[in-house]
């Protein structure tokens, strides 16, 4: 591995630590700047608000992305974590990462647990990296209904 190579793989893990504690802090305002403008989101067995609420939500486009996660969020308290990734860079300016990782969500109305695998592809902009798909993958996951 070259030292280009580790120096661009070390901005993709310092985005990827920055996207959960944006949203972790729910710090929405700035979360966006983690997302190409057209990322396209899918995350199965998702924390859900109402047991008859869908575990899968899909979602295009930055604006809609945030917004979405800040409805879910709010009045939550959560904690992600993400680690051992493999990531590799697929051009210049593109790379792949798969993530496993954990997380607890507090909602008003469930305590949720998951653990699974993020499947991300990024974009290098003039900014930065980006994070422009995300698939985010459950092995299992607990709910406690409150």
């Amino acid at each position: 591995m070259t030292l280009d190579e580790h120096n661009e793989f070390e901005a993709i893990r310092q985005l990827k630590s920055r996207y959960f504690r944006l949203m972790d802090t729910q710090q929405f305002d700035d979360w966006h700047t983690c997302f190409t403008n057209d990322i396209t989101a899918v995350y199965e067995g998702a924390p859900r608000p109402a047991k008859d609420a869908s575990t899968e939500i899909a979602i295009e486009g930055c604006a809609a992305l945030v917004a979405g996660v800040r409805g879910l969020m709010t009045g939550a308290q959560s904690i992600h974590q993400g680690y051992m990734p493999e990531l590799e860079l697929t051009s210049a300016t593109t790379a792949t990462g798969i993530w496993s990782m954990y997380d607890q969500v507090r909602l008003p109305t469930c305590i949720f647990e998951g653990w699974g695998h993020y499947h991300e592809e990024y974009v290098k902009e003039a900014d930065g990296w980006k994070i422009s798909k995300i698939h985010l993958t459950r092995l299992h996951t607990k709910e406690e209904w409150i």
